[in-house]
């Protein structure tokens, strides 16, 4: 069954469930950021100034990134380039499209605030929103569902045939699971002075792997080698490597600071 249309009129109006959804998940990543920003002691008027083009960014990149995956079929379907209520959206290319936006606008208009930092701090964010987009998005579009099943939690979604796999509700409740291992990683990382950009890196690693077993599980055909895939299984890879790298890294550098010499007073 579907409890909640797809779409709906208000008088003349042909209102996308879809949209109402997405603004909603876009408005609590920026209330939430916000917070976040302002609990560290970082100012929050760039990213009032800033929102509403990296979500721009995010969108025209999700987009970009999808139809050049599927280029065949919009080469014989070109209206369906703009109907984003159909689906569409590819996670990667809302990354790749938000944060060059993100970052040149953070560079303009805070650059007090050092990068690593802004990532670590936004990385919760993107995973919460990313649990609450899946929810309140996929789940109300059109062709919202994975493969097609006869297990008794398959739902019915528009525009497409049978019970489905209810994807979307299955990814909300993994990444709610990593946003709440995130919060413990973070407090870990704190309470031991992490190097900065090691809980961006943490959430990287920790949302690519659920990423790989949603697409290779209930969505790509076939199975395996897809595009969303592969990028998981290197994400995974390299954001290990690169943890690795980085605390010892921050290691070496603690080792070499102790080994200085003390200072006498005299010696001043």
């Amino acid at each position: 069954m579907r409890p909640i249309p797809v779409d709906f009129h208000i008088g003349p109006l042909l209102i996308h469930t879809y949209g109402i959804g997405l603004a909603i998940t876009f408005y609590f990543a920026y209330r939430y950021y916000e917070r976040r920003l302002r609990d560290n002691g970082f100012q929050v008027q760039w990213l009032q100034r800033s929102f509403l083009w990296i979500i721009a960014g995010a969108i025209v990149g999700a987009r970009i990134v999808h139809i050049v995956a599927n280029i065949s079929y919009y080469i014989h379907n070109p209206a369906q380039t703009v109907m984003i209520w159909h689906g569409g959206l590819s996670s990667y290319g809302g990354l790749a499209g938000a944060i060059p936006t993100a970052l040149y606008l953070k560079h303009r208009y805070a650059p007090e605030i050092p990068y690593a930092k802004a990532f670590d701090l936004v990385a919760p964010v993107l995973v919460a929103a990313w649990s609450m987009g899946r929810l309140l998005g996929p789940q109300l579009m059109i062709n919202g569902g994975g493969r097609p099943t006869t297990a008794w939690y398959g739902l019915k979604y528009a525009g497409q045939i049978g019970y489905r796999i209810p994807v979307p509700l299955f990814q909300a409740a993994e990444d709610f699971v990593v946003f709440l291992i995130l919060l413990r990683v973070e407090k870990y990382f704190r309470e031991r002075n992490a190097p900065s950009g090691a809980l961006i890196v943490a959430a990287t690693l920790l949302w690519d792997i659920p990423r790989f077993s949603d697409e290779y599980f209930w969505l790509a055909v076939p199975r395996l080698w897809d595009a969303v895939e592969v990028f998981s299984i290197v994400m995974v890879v390299a954001s290990a490597i690169y943890l690795v790298v980085l605390f010892a890294k921050s290691k070496s550098a603690l080792g070499k600071k102790a080994e200085l010499p003390a200072i006498e007073p005299s010696e001043i």
